[in-house]
């Protein structure tokens, strides 16, 4: 069973090399890769200011992570990211069981997620359903990513 705790701001470049990866895992081409690194870098800042937890194993050393915002009655789950190596051992689903009950205790009825679409299903077998499509274009091309919600 994975230990989830929250952040250090001194595991940002950790978290980014797990953002990183994951995202690489898909198969995406190295430009789009380049023009993700902004948004898939953390800064101890900005995990200083945000809901961030990690899921670790024997070692401590984060293996995934996952962060959330709360804006009144909807939550938003703005990263959750699996290091390759560590998929399929329950620590996505752990993390994503950990920020729901997090947006609940802070007042949220719904958990929103803009989902890159290979991890739709996923999201899917924790219960959101797809309630639309986010714009998010590459680099000129135009991307649209699935809208998921979970009720909580």
């Amino acid at each position: 069973m994975p230990t989830i705790r929250p952040a250090r701001p001194t595991e940002a470049d950790r978290l980014t090399q797990v953002a990183h990866a994951a995202k690489r895992h898909w198969g995406y081409p190295e430009a789009w890769m380049a023009a993700w690194r902004e948004a898939l870098t953390f800064t101890p800042g900005w995990i200083a200011a945000h809901p961030v937890w990690v899921a670790t194993e024997a070692d401590d050393v984060p293996v995934a992570c996952a962060a959330l915002r709360v804006d009144g009655d909807a939550a938003e789950v703005e990263h959750l990211w699996v290091a390759p190596a560590a998929m399929g051992r329950g620590l996505g689903r752990a993390l994503f069981e950990h920020a729901a009950r997090a947006a609940c205790e802070q007042g949220a009825v719904a958990l929103f997620i803009d989902s890159d679409p290979s991890a739709e299903p996923f999201y899917q077998r924790m219960g959101a359903e797809r309630v639309g499509w986010a714009r998010a274009d590459v680099l000129g091309e135009r991307r649209d990513l699935p809208r998921l919600r979970l009720d909580l």
